[in-house]
């Protein structure tokens, strides 16, 4: 197959829409506990999905994972079991930082861990990037992406100054940078283990593409594996919370109650799609308090949850399309995925009012910074064509 790095580039665009989007379905669930609606979702995205569409688009999936070395499948397992780490203490940063400047700490970190370190990793980094002029430019694009991920930060500390502390608490309960920051980075750390699995998963590719299925769906079957080590992860988390928290009648239950505020008591923490994963807060009522039963839309919430989780894998689908169409240069698909993801998240960000209240400096930077991160999809996208004219002459 010829790559395109053209195609490619709108491949990690629709992966980036996805991936900003999905949280917004779980706005919308109704009296589920966050690991309830976290671990339904999660079915979706790291089992059911990968499987079917795999199952779908692929050949012989079953006996290409068991002509998989082991070695292969315990790395990509591995990694995954990482990353679900960072998917983890990914919903706390959201819930101390917000959508868009949690979103552009932890994936600054996230592009450039996932992006250089293969490379590195594989001895290739000054032969096929620094000595090449192709590599030179994908680099050049990496440091832009990066510069437009630090310019929309700098726009999320302008908001945090700019707006009174009843602005900030309304539109993120939480808000706290400093923890928020230290979360942040162990998240992007961990989070960019999922390149380090894509990059494990090269012989299942191989594998896969002899048994016939089209190059440009090689990588599907590589997410099996890397979605269940991360499932693994959230589902022993999850379950763990809802074993604490008393929660596990809510997959099936069809009513709970309700108590009323109690004015002496701390009020609970809403769990909301902006919060994300995060520990839930155990609260007591007195006993006196009445309690009010109220019904739960159980078959709306799994419904939600599940569209919630498709189109979150929906992300990696569109991710390993476009790393086909990238030619040598196929680990640079991680940084335009980032940026991608950053940009539509940043959109959704402004469509939640998060940025209201937050002073034109603020605004303007956030414009600006989006821009770049705009301009670098097109920089790495260009030096992938160099790539590929290079290999033709």
């Amino acid at each position: 197959m010829i790559p395109n790095p053209a195609l490619g580039v709108v491949f990690h665009w629709l992966g980036g829409l996805a991936s900003g989007s999905f949280y917004v379905p779980y706005r919308a669930v109704k009296r589920w506990s966050w690991e309830t609606y976290w671990l339904v979702g999660g079915v979706f995205s790291w089992i059911i999905a990968p499987w079917i569409i795999a199952l779908l688009l692929t050949k012989d999936l079953p006996l290409v994972l068991a002509a998989t070395p082991g070695k292969n499948l315990f790395w990509c397992f591995f990694f995954g079991l990482l990353w679900g780490v960072g998917g983890l203490t990914f919903g706390l940063t959201m819930r101390y930082l917000g959508l868009s400047l949690g979103m552009a700490i932890v994936l600054g970190l996230c592009a450039t861990f996932g992006t250089l370190m293969p490379p590195i990793f594989n001895g290739e980094f000054v032969s096929r990037i620094l000595n090449t002029p192709s590599g030179r430019v994908i680099l050049f694009g990496i440091a832009v992406c990066l510069a437009g991920i630090a310019i929309v930060g700098l726009a999320g500390i302008y908001k945090e100054r700019a707006m009174s502390p009843e602005a900030q608490k309304e539109a993120i309960e939480e808000f706290d940078f400093k923890k928020g920051f230290l979360v942040a980075t162990l998240s992007g750390v961990m989070s960019a283990c999922f390149a380090y699995g894509l990059a494990a998963g090269d012989p299942i590719r191989d594998l896969t593409v002899r048994h016939g299925t089209p190059a440009l769906w090689q990588g599907l079957p590589v997410l099996v594996v890397i979605l269940l080590g991360g499932f693994t992860t959230n589902f022993v988390w999850t379950v763990l919370l809802n074993v604490r928290n008393k929660t596990g009648h809510e997959y099936l239950s069809p009513e709970t109650t309700l108590a009323p505020p109690n004015p002496g008591a701390p009020q609970p923490i809403e769990e909301t799609a902006l919060a994300g994963p995060a520990t839930s807060v155990l609260t007591t009522t007195p006993a006196m308090l009445v309690r009010e039963t109220v019904r739960v839309p159980l078959l709306r919430n799994y419904l939600l949850c599940a569209l919630a989780g498709v189109t979150w894998y929906m992300q990696f689908f569109f991710y390993t399309m476009g790393e086909t169409q990238m030619g040598k240069f196929k680990f640079s698909s991680w940084t335009i995925h980032m940026a991608s993801i950053i940009i539509f998240s940043s959109l959704w960000g402004i469509g939640l009012k998060e940025w209201r209240g937050a002073g034109r400096p603020a605004v303007r930077l956030l414009g600006l910074g989006l821009a770049v991160l705009v301009g670098s999809t097109i920089v790495i996208g260009y030096g992938n064509y160099l790539a590929t004219l290079s290999r033709s002459h």
